[in-house]
Order: C-alpha cells, then sequence, then structure tokens
C-alpha cells in the first residue's frame, strides 16, 4: 500500500446550539479550514468521505444536498455511518481510498449538529433491533430498563464493572474531567472550557446514575471535522511535517448492548472491550510499534464519560489493566506528562458524535505536526495513537499515526 498523510485540518467551533447556520453552513466552516490548513482548493481534492448520524438531525442523505456546499461537487462520494465510531470509520475510509491508489487526494468530512432534531429518538430508532434480538434469545424484560437512562443507563453497567476491576474510584473519574475540561480550556474549538476546574466542584455536581455524576458526562455538541489525506508523496511538498498515518484497525465484539444476550457467552462484561485490545495490537503491529507503552507520545481515546478515558488507556495497551488511576494520579497523562491523553479536552468536553472520532484523528495528526496552537504538547510527538468507540457500543477503532512514514 502507499504512504498515507495528513496534511490539512479543519473543525468548527462546538457548542451546544449553533442557530447562526444550518448544516451545510457548519460544515463548511470545518472544510474551509482544511482546505486553507493544506494550502488547496476543491477542485485538487479526487473524492469525498463523510459521515453523519442522519437520525440524529431527522435529515436523510446529507451527501447529496451537501456536496455542492464543500467544494465537493461532481466528486466521487461515499457515506459511513457505524454509530459513535462514525468519524473514525470515515478516517479509515479516507486512509484506504489513498492507500489503495483508488485516489490520491480526498477529504474526510464528519458532523453533527444535534440541536437541529432529537438525538434520543434517533438512537432509539437504531436500537430497536437490537431490542428485538435481546428478547428473542430470551432476555429478561426488565434488563432493558437500563436503557432508559440512554447512553448513561448502558454507561453506569460499563463503570462500576470497570471501577471493581481496577480499584478505580469516583475520585479518579472526578481528576479525569479535570484533566480533559483543563485542557480544553486551551482548544478554541472545544465545547465545554473550564479552566479553574477542581475535582470537588465535579463531585459536587447533580448524580445521573451512579457512579456517573453531571461533571463525568459529554455534552451534545453541533460541530464539524474535516481532514484532506494524501499520498506520502505529496504530503512532502505540501508540508515540512506530515502527519502520517501509518495503520488503522478495527474489531467488534459480539453484537449485544451492555454485552448481554449476544450470540453466546463469550463477553458478558461491558468493561472488557476486548475488540478494543485486538484492534490495538493489530494497528500498532502494521505500525511497526512493539513497544506502545514507551513508543506512543500521545494518545486521544475516545471518552464521552469519565470512566472511559481510565478504561480504553489500559485496552489500547499503554499499560497493564488496572494501572490507569495509578498512571493519571502520576501525572503522565496532563499535556506536560510522559504520555499526554486527550490534550484537545476530549470526547468528553466536545461531542459532536458523528465527528467525534475522526476529531480524535484530526487532533493526533495537529499535534504531530505542531499545529495544536495553545492546546501543544510540550513534548514533540513522533508517535500517536486516536481511538474511536461505537457500533451498538461494541466495536473499537484505531489508527496510528507517526511524523515518518513505515519504513
Amino acid at each position: 500500500m502507499r504512504d498515507v498523510a495528513v496534511v490539512g485540518v479543519g473543525l468548527s467551533k462546538h457548542v451546544s446550539k449553533r442557530r447562526d447556520v444550518n448544516i451545510a453552513e457548519l460544515v463548511w466552516e470545518a472544510v474551509s479550514a482544511a482546505y486553507e490548513d493544506a494550502g488547496l482548493t476543491p477542485g485538487e481534492v479526487d473524492g469525498v468521505i463523510t459521515g453523519n448520524m442522519p437520525a440524529f438531525e431527522g435529515v436523510n442523505l446529507p451527501e447529496c444536498w451537501g456536496a455542492g456546499h464543500w467544494g465537493t461537487y461532481r466528486k466521487p462520494l461515499l457515506r459511513i455511518t457505524t454509530g459513535g465510531t462514525t468519524g473514525g470509520s470515515v478516517g479509515h475510509g479516507a486512509f484506504y481510498a489513498v492507500a489503495s491508489g483508488l485516489f490520491d487526494t480526498v477529504i474526510a468530512i464528519a458532523f453533527e449538529k444535534q440541536s437541529d432534531g432529537d438525538s434520543t429518538a434517533g438512537l432509539n430508532t437504531v436500537i430497536l433491533a437490537d431490542i428485538a434480538a435481546l428478547l428473542g434469545f430470551g432476555v429478561d424484560p426488565s434488563l432493558l430498563l437500563a436503557f432508559g437512562g440512554g447512553a448513561v443507563g448502558i454507561a453506569v453497567y460499563q463503570a462500576s464493572s470497570y471501577m471493581k476491576s481496577s480499584g478505580c474510584t469516583t475520585h479518579h473519574l472526578d481528576k479525569v474531567s479535570v484533566l480533559c475540561r483543563t485542557n480544553a480550556a486551551k482548544n478554541p474549538h472545544a465545547h465545554l472550557q473550564q479552566p479553574g476546574l477542581t475535582p470537588d466542584d465535579v463531585a459536587k455536581t447533580d448524580l445521573m446514575q451512579y457512579p456517573l455524576r453531571f461533571g463525568h458526562v459529554c455534552p451534545a455538541s453541533d460541530g464539524a471535522c474535516a481532514m484532506i489525506l494524501t499520498t506520502g508523496e505529496r504530503a512532502r511538498k505540501l508540508t515540512d511535517r506530515p502527519a502520517y498515518i501509518r495503520s488503522v484497525a478495527s474489531c467488534s465484539d459480539e453484537g449485544a448492548l451492555i454485552g448481554i444476550g449476544g450470540s453466546g457467552t463469550l463477553n458478558v462484561d461491558p468493561g472488557r472491550q476486548e475488540s478494543c485490545k485486538l484492534a490495538a495490537a493489530r494497528a500498532y503491529e502494521h505500525a511497526g510499534i512493539k513497544d506502545p507503552r514507551n513508543e506512543i507520545d500521545l494518545a486521544e481515546p475516545y471518552a464521552p464519560f469519565a470512566h472511559q478515558l481510565l478504561m480504553f488507556y489500559e485496552r489500547l495497551l499503554l499499560c497493564d489493566e488496572g494501572e490507569a488511576p495509578a498512571v493519571l494520579n502520576s501525572g503522565s497523562m496532563e499535556m506536560a506528562g510522559e504520555l499526554p491523553v486527550c490534550p484537545s479536552g476530549g470526547v468528553i468536553s466536545t461531542n459532536a458524535i458523528g465527528a467525534s472520532a475522526l476529531e480524535r484523528i484530526a487532533e493526533a495528526a495537529m499535534q504531530i505536526m505542531g499545529r495544536a496552537g495553545e492546546h501543544q504538547v510540550q513534548k514533540d510527538v513522533h508517535k500517536a495513537v486516536a481511538h474511536g468507540w461505537g457500533g451498538m457500543v461494541n466495536l473499537n477503532v484505531v489508527a496510528v499515526l507517526a511524523d515518518t512514514p513505515r519504513g
């Protein structure tokens, strides 16, 4: 396969409700910024990979009516939707489009304008088939009451499981929120920017469902992300420091909500996320990374809930299982630490769902390229890992980026 590199990144400002723009205009903010960052024009892009969660806005086929507003009119286009992993899957699709030789230069576009619709209603349209399957397997209907809390109703099971196995406490969850929201205060594109936030502040927020408080949970954001990928040869002509995508990998656990009533009994613990470990191991192997703990300089895990930053740090093979709370306490995850985590502020600070996993790749790329501005970490970033979590809460996608192509 050909070398593939990121040469341009664009992000819109993320807030709860962008009433000043429609969907096409919101996406153009990110797209136009990506073209400018790469020093390219729409005419120099060969194809488009895009994605969002159309049911959340209640507007179908956005790629058909949006393309003309995004400089991609009459360009080959593919839309991908895979739940919370949508943006990551879009990034993977763009990588393969260039690596395979199908296109030389593509733009990846992911977005969500949740304020235009009802995300909970949209999620219910996705969940119906899985609920029907659970009932078909004879699952006790009372277990389905957990879903009445929406995503939080699912996440609390996962959080409780992870806390039991790792020794993580609610104080660690408070510290995760502070880490991310403090970083977000330096990111002009982030939604929740809370400089000066303390663990005590988070601990005083309303309890949603134990162990998660309001301060442990992501916002619902309107926002968009765009990223331009091209061949390694062209990238070196466009910028002095491209961010090469060395590898991508994805893996899915059995399709079952919170790990119950699936096709077997292989994974009944929602905190295990074996698919993340498998995807990470494969991505590292293809990237030529043998010791991720010592070779990875920065991580952008997809963590809309506080416990997931610690859980996925472990599942990305950056420490042993159960060690992440101690790593957090050591200061290693901070922007000036040994292995900074979510210097962007992460998903817990900004969650335009369709875009969130692409933003993890984009943020890793900006750190490698030295273009992250005020939230640029202090160390030189040579290798980074970006992660997405979604599907039917069972899919994990991983991308490994570096400042050099794989030899």
